[in-house]
């Protein structure tokens, strides 16, 4: 099922920021193929400057990176540096108050698409020198086939390297190692085109009949592939305190783009907080913690990559 739906582009600037602030925030809301892009744009108080895209991560996680505000947190760094952002909710909050949408009808195209969109609103506009895309965790491998040929410039921030699938079964197997092989027969009948009937109904929350399409559609990308692709500099950020994606993955991406830089930020964790703990659940605390404070070798590495 395809459903269209036509939405007008449109933006409101708000006048309500401090005097510290030297940024103008923009509500902006961006139409794509079945639903809008509803963002904020960051433009510093000067003319011509770089513009950065941030995509965000898989799940339904808001302009703001949720609770944590660690995208809202980038976005307002990067801005005092001179470069404006525009950062924008994940679509999948739209989709799911589309009436009558089923799951099976979501496909990773869809995050792609709506970050076309993005980026063809901004690419011909003139206050903009530049434009680079920022994709965090699943948003990195949106950005990259996003990105292809119409952007200046792609950061990879806590990217993975490998295919879902591989990811997927890693995860899980390191949990309960029983269930590897039963994973492996399923995704290897998803990649096969077909919806595997007799999955273990033990990881019905994984496999269900509805959601295997949607894993389907985003095993057909693979990072190491896509990244040879671009042909415009490239930065890959890790942090050796993610937890959900390995400074590995980070390697692999960065020995399949030869010409890419590589930032490994000491403590910083999936949603760039530093965290000088061991603890797992520490670790997974600031997640939610707006008041903790992001890497500033984050803002300045990729402040550095786009100015130079």
């Amino acid at each position: 099922m395809k459903i269209k739906l036509v939405f007008i582009a449109f933006f409101v600037v708000l006048f309500s920021f401090s005097q510290e602030n030297n940024f103008i925030e923009t509500e902006l809301n961006i139409p794509s193929e079945k639903v809008t892009a509803n963002g904020t744009l960051l433009s510093p108080k000067i003319n011509i400057v770089p513009l950065v895209i941030i995509i965000p991560g898989s799940g339904t996680v808001d302009r703001n990176g949720g609770q944590g505000n660690y995208l809202k947190q980038l976005a307002e760094g990067l801005s005092e540096n001179n470069i404006a952002t525009y950062r924008y909710d994940k679509s999948s909050i739209a989709l799911s108050k589309i009436e009558g949408l089923k799951e099976e009808d979501i496909s990773f195209d869809d995050f792609i698409n709506d970050a076309i969109a993005v980026i063809n609103y901004f690419k011909d506009l003139p206050q903009f020198s530049s434009i680079t895309i920022a994709g965090h965790s699943q948003g990195s491998l949106v950005g990259m086939v996003a990105g292809q040929l119409r952007v200046d410039g792609f950061i990879s921030l806590a990217g993975a390297g490998r295919t879902i699938d591989k990811i997927l079964i890693e995860q899980v197997s390191a949990q309960s190692p029983l269930f590897k092989g039963d994973m492996e027969k399923t995704f290897g009948i998803i990649e096969s085109g077909k919806i595997d009937e007799d999955f273990n109904p033990l990881l019905v929350s994984v496999f269900r009949k509805s959601l295997q399409p949607f894993w389907g559609s985003w095993m057909k990308y693979n990072p190491q592939e896509e990244i040879k692709k671009l042909n415009i500099p490239v930065l890959i950020v890790n942090g050796t305190k993610d937890i959900q994606v390995p400074v590995a993955d980070a390697e692999l991406l960065h020995k399949a783009d030869d010409n890419s830089q590589l930032l490994i930020i000491e403590n910083m964790n999936h949603v760039f907080k530093i965290v000088e703990s061991e603890d797992r659940m520490e670790n997974i605390s600031t997640y939610t913690k707006a008041d903790v404070p992001i890497s500033k070798k984050l803002v300045e590495g990729i402040s550095k990559f786009i100015n130079q």
